[in-house]
């Protein structure tokens, strides 16, 4: 009997590392088609997170919603259901910081709420230049749970790309729309994520990446971020409204 408890325990172990290990991911956007293998092993509470959102169908025609130049692209949060301001996803508890990882170009981390480390719920970012010095620290470290890989970056620069209304990419959308308070943008204006699903959960998917390592986080409580700025009145009060809903605290400012 004990042997038989002991196998039992053996194969329902063996079966659950296999369900936890790596996983790439496809993101298949209105700009194109990319892939991006997630760190379960380095980070496995924020990969089993994502996954979550994931393997509900949250992330499902949500939008890109805000760009910073040369800095991130952000999405995960809000979907355009034919009017403004966007609504929010649901979200699920948020999950225990792991910066572990760097926030170098091509990576994927999670958004939070600002001096509150271990806030990150269903938003994400990916790192559009080396954001190291900056989000390794700030706000208790930023966790990278991913990187792009196969040249995927071709398709979330051309989304960086994309000319802004404030922070929000808009395709054939003008500047003189983008301040109009009386005209909205439709549907296919929005840069949307039609689908994020997961096509290889090998358990050593991530074994040809090397991940830079955060070297510069320290058990050393650092000083809360400071809030984002606020989009610029030029954007129009349409799309004030719709930013100041997104809520990310990831400042370009340095610490």
């Amino acid at each position: 009997m004990n042997n038989k408890i002991r196998c039992a325990a053996l194969l329902a172990s063996l079966l659950s590392s296999v369900a936890a290990n790596a996983t790439i991911v496809e993101f298949q956007t209105t700009q194109g088609t990319f892939q991006v293998n997630l760190f379960d092993e380095i980070t496995p509470k924020t990969v089993e997170n994502f996954l979550n959102y994931v393997n509900t169908d949250s992330y499902q025609g949500t939008v890109i919603h805000r760009v910073e130049t040369n800095f991130v692209v952000q999405g995960g949060g809000f979907y355009y259901d034919g009017k403004i301001p966007l609504n929010a996803i649901e979200t699920n508890a948020p999950v225990v910081n792991e910066p572990k990882l760097s926030n170098v170009r091509g990576t994927i981390a999670m958004a939070k709420l600002s001096g509150k480390k271990d806030s990150a719920t269903n938003q994400w970012f990916f790192n559009l230049n080396d954001n190291s010095a900056n989000l390794d620290v700030q706000n208790g470290g930023f966790s990278v749970f991913g990187q792009v890989i196969d040249g995927g970056m071709e398709v979330v620069d051309k989304i960086a790309h994309i000319p802004l209304c404030g922070s929000t990419p808009l395709v054939d959308f003008t500047a003189a729309q983008c301040t109009d308070k009386d005209t909205q943008p439709a549907g296919n204006n929005f840069i949307t994520i039609n689908a994020i699903t997961v096509i290889d959960d090998a358990p050593n998917t991530a074994q040809s990446l090397v991940p830079k390592e955060n070297t510069l986080i320290t058990t050393t409580p650092v000083e809360p971020d400071p809030q984002p700025s606020t989009p610029s009145s030029s954007g129009g009060s349409l799309f004030l409204s719709l930013m100041l809903m997104a809520g990310l605290a990831v400042s370009k400012k340095r610490m």
